[in-house]
Formats: C-alpha cells, sequence, structure tokens
C-alpha cells in the first residue's frame, strides 16, 4: 500500500497540495521530508505524538525524516492558535530543550547511518542579514494574503506584533534552506500549520522552479469535538518526570467508546484489521480495547516494561486482582509533613489530587473523596501516622478515576 494511502486509512490525513505529483514524488525515489518541533518546552507533549507516528509510519516506508528544531523561530514566537504574544526564550534554555527533544524522539526514529536527521534553524536564522533577507525572500510574500491566512487572524484582532509578522516568512525559509541543504522536498505537521507550510512550499516553487509539498495531519479532536491531550493536571507530557506512565495509561484507558477506533489507528501500530476487530466491540468488551490502546501507547512512548507495571498497577486499582499497587501515583509524606498539617485535605492538594485545599474541601463536603475505600465526611478530618505506616501506604481516591497512595518516609 502507498505511504499517502497507509496514512489516510489510518486517519491522519487533513490537507495535502499537489497530491497526485506528491504520490509520484513518493513512489519515484526516497523523499526526505521534515516537521518542525517547537523547543519553548523541557519535553514534547501529545500534541507531538501524532507527527512523531506520522515520521516512523514514512521512515518504515522507506523516506527520509528531519526534526527540525526551532531553537531560532523560538526566538520569534509562532502566532499561529495564540491570543497572547508568547514570552522570549533564552538561547541557552532552547538548546537545552533541544536535547530532550531529540531524546524522546530516538524512542521512535532511527537516526542511525542517515536514515533520519535533526537540525536546528537556529544555525541559518540567528546570524542572518535582515536586509538580504527581506530583499531575497520578502519580496515574494503579498501582506494582503499573509494577513488573510488562519495563523494570523486571531492574533490580528488582540495586536498583532511585526515580531510575530516575521514569523511565516522564516518558517517558509525554513523549507527552502533544508531543500538546499538536505533536498528536502515535503514539510509535514499539524493542520493549524497549514498556512505557513503553504507558504513555504510556494516559496521554494517560485525560487527554484523545483516541486515541494506540503501535508497536514488531523488534530485529534474527542467526540465533543474538544483537544485530546489535556489531563486535570495540564498536558499529556511524553516525558515520565512530567507526566507518570500510570497517569499516561489511564488517560488512554479512559477515553470515550466512540473515540477509541480513531486512537487505535492514530497511535498505534496495530493492524488495521485488527483495530477494525477492537471497535467493534460492544458493551463492557469496549473495555478491553481501551487496555490495549493504553497499553500500546504507554509502551511507545515509555517502553514495555513501564506499560506492564501501568498496567498492573491500573488493575489492582480498578479489577480487584490483588497486584501490588507499588506503581499507583505515589506521595511520600515525612513526619515534618504531618507535623505542620496532617488535615486530609492539606494532604490532597500536596499530593497532586487536588489543585488547591479550597478545592480538596470542596471535593470531601461533596463525599466525592475515600480513604482506603470509606467515604470521607470531615472536611476537618486528619490522617494520623499509623495509618500510613503500613506496607501499601494509604490510598486516596478523588471521584471515580483519580487515585495516589501515601507512604510514609
Amino acid at each position: 500500500m502507498h505511504i499517502l494511502d497507509t496514512l489516510k486509512e489510518r486517519g491522519f490525513i487533513a490537507q495535502v497540495t499537489f497530491e497526485e505529483e506528491l504520490y509520484k514524488q513518493l513512489e519515484k525515489e526516497s523523499t526526505t521530508f521534515y516537521v518542525g518541533f517547537d523547543p519553548t518546552a523541557p519535553s514534547l507533549h501529545f500534541g507531538h505524538f501524532i507527527p512523531i507516528m506520522a515520521m516512523r509510519h514514512m521512515q518504515l516506508a522507506g523516506h527520509r525524516p528531519i526534526a527540525l528544531v526551532g531553537g531560532g523561530t523560538a526566538m520569534v514566537g509562532d502566532p499561529s492558535g495564540k491570543t497572547d504574544m508568547r514570552r522570549m526564550m533564552t538561547v541557552e534554555t532552547v538548546e537545552q530543550n533541544a536535547l530532550t527533544i531529540k531524546r524522546q524522539l530516538s524512542r521512535f526514529l532511527d537516526f542511525s547511518a542517515g536514515k533520519a536527521m535533526m537540525v536546528n534553524n537556529a544555525d541559518w536564522l540567528l546570524n542572518l542579514n535582515y536586509l538580504e533577507f527581506i530583499r531575497d525572500i520578502g519580496a515574494h510574500f503579498s501582506v494582503n494574503r499573509m494577513l488573510a491566512a488562519d495563523c494570523y487572524k486571531q492574533r490580528y484582532e488582540s495586536g498583532l506584533t511585526f515580531l510575530e509578522f516575521n514569523y511565516m516568512p522564516m518558517q517558509s525559509y525554513d523549507f527552502l534552506m533544508l531543500f538546499k541543504k538536505h533536498n528536502c522536498r515535503l514539510q509535514m505537521g499539524g493542520d493549524d500549520q497549514w498556512s505557513n507550510m503553504l507558504s513555504g512550499a510556494d516559496l521554494i516553487r517560485r525560487k527554484e522552479r523545483e516541486a515541494a509539498f506540503a501535508c497536514t495531519f488531523k488534530l485529534l479532536l474527542n467526540s465533543e469535538g474538544v483537544k485530546m491531550g489535556k489531563t486535570e493536571k495540564g498536558a499529556l507530557w511524553l516525558d515520565s518526570d512530567m507526566c507518570s506512565p500510570y497517569d499516561f495509561y489511564q488517560y488512554w484507558r479512559n477515553v470515550s467508546d466512540s473515540d477509541v477506533e480513531k486512537c487505535l489507528g492514530l497511535l498505534t501500530f496495530l493492524p488495521m484489521d485488527e483495530v477494525r476487530r477492537l471497535s467493534a466491540l460492544e458493551g463492557s468488551q469496549i473495555n478491553g480495547a481501551k487496555k490495549v490502546l493504553a497499553f500500546e501507547c504507554t509502551a511507545l512512548v515509555h517502553g514495555k516494561e513501564e506499560a506492564q507495571k501501568a498496567q498492573l498497577a491500573s488493575a489492582a486499582l480498578f479489577d480487584n486482582t490483588g497486584e501490588s499497587l507499588e506503581d499507583v501515583p505515589t506521595f511520600v509524606v515525612t513526619d515534618q509533613i504531618l507535623e505542620e498539617d496532617n488535615r486530609l485535605t492539606s494532604l490532597l492538594h500536596l499530593c497532586g489530587l487536588c489543585a488547591s485545599r479550597t478545592e480538596a474541601r470542596k471535593m470531601v463536603g461533596q463525599g466525592a473523596v475515600q480513604v482506603d475505600g470509606d467515604k470521607a465526611t470531615d472536611v476537618e478530618m486528619r490522617i494520623l501516622r499509623d495509618a500510613l505506616d503500613k506496607t501499601d501506604g494509604l490510598l486516596l481516591r478523588k471521584g471515580k478515576k483519580s487515585y495516589c497512595r501515601l507512604i510514609l518516609q
């Protein structure tokens, strides 16, 4: 099957330029393509997961991925989907984040023997001669067309800075440089980047008179049309220190029934016949498909061993298997913490089950908190040292699915 057909079947493709021509290009030869990554956080998050999976599919089909770290464009800030101007970052912070991104991408992509590359646009943007840039590149951009692009519309209403206005020409220049340096002919990425990507492909066609393409991926929305990948604690990070393998597993274990097929197609490498078989399960049996989804996603991001631990911890909590609670999210309580404030509401906040003590009091008052299986109703309840001094510690539960184990140190 052609790689574009594979990506379509699995639910990736949103928009493609010169589609018939791109089919022929990918059939003709191993094609170098790139996806950009914003190095403004110390970890990739779920928003990057779909592009990464698509890169892996493309690499398995014999094409060469370039992971472009936006060390230069991060100094400007992409206005796409933003209502406020993004804070500026230091070169040192961007470089450190870029190293983390390389490590995380290496779990998915083979960087050996020229099979994949990672480059930083800071290499050509930071020392760019601006006068030469606007004469050589700026002449190919229509301000009217730029202002009509989706990536500028929202920021234009609230106040688009000239700094941000440079983003589209700079990203387009990235594509041009990658074409010149590495014969890169295809840019791939999220559908919110469509306008920027069109401009890059168009710049190559105008200046170099060569074929260049853009292909965007659908944003993963749940059945209510809301972006997936957000938890009570914030973004679904791909770093285990920022989002534990257990929390990552539980997120996918609890997706809506109607989202299972879409997620299995996009976020696993299971054959599509198996995806369709699992998605056709009904009633309580669909939970089996969700467990497969959760395990496969967690294994891809954190490795099979961590996925198995998360699976066993989840089973211990929800399936009454008697498995150890060792890998359930855990918070260490010291004697000093107990001496300062041993109220249940304070511990609910400290361990992360509640965003604040006010929320903790509200949850207890509503009967939404359990302590070792018993409903807590007293907002002034205190946790004594003896209650924590057990092999498995003390298990707190908020709502139906949020758990934390308190252990004594």
